[in-house]
């Protein structure tokens, strides 16, 4: 990756993103948690949440990645209150269209994704961006199954 790459990818947004992520530690009580690895580049993401009338309602996330996965964690943070599990899931299938088949950006509230759009030509970094995604899904499945 060149010098100019690496500025391309990594824009001012997308640092500023990765300097402010909310919901950063744990929940007290959590109905559900996980924990998602990228084995490609060992970022992690842990996530908890509750869950009232099949919405989040509390999240909190622990966040052990690159910037571009910590830009993910922010652009979900976000937007994760109040939103069911098959809004995210439609957010997680679009970000990965996004990334690995040049589909657009996640439609709102998710379309400060595109943010991330020059990751595009880095499948390297593909899973390390979907790693905010993958843990909060895998959290509310683990809510919805207790």
């Amino acid at each position: 990756m060149s010098d100019s790459d690496l500025v391309s990818l990594y824009s001012g947004r997308i640092l500023a993103l990765a300097a402010d992520i909310p919901y950063l530690g744990k929940l007290d009580s959590p109905q559900g948690s996980a924990k998602k690895r990228s084995p490609l580049c060992g970022s992690t993401i842990a996530v908890d949440v509750t869950i009232q009338e099949g919405k989040v309602a509390a999240f909190a996330q622990d966040v052990r990645a690159c910037a571009l996965g910590q830009a993910s964690a922010a652009i979900l943070g976000a937007r994760v209150l109040g939103r069911t599990r098959p809004e995210l899931e439609a957010a997680r299938t679009q970000l990965t269209s996004m990334l690995k088949e040049g589909g657009p950006p996640p439609s709102a509230p998710f379309d400060d994704y595109e943010v991330l759009l020059p990751a595009r030509d880095y499948r390297n970094r593909h899973a390390s961006i979907l790693l905010a995604l993958e843990a909060t899904i895998a959290a509310i499945e683990a809510a919805e199954a207790a």
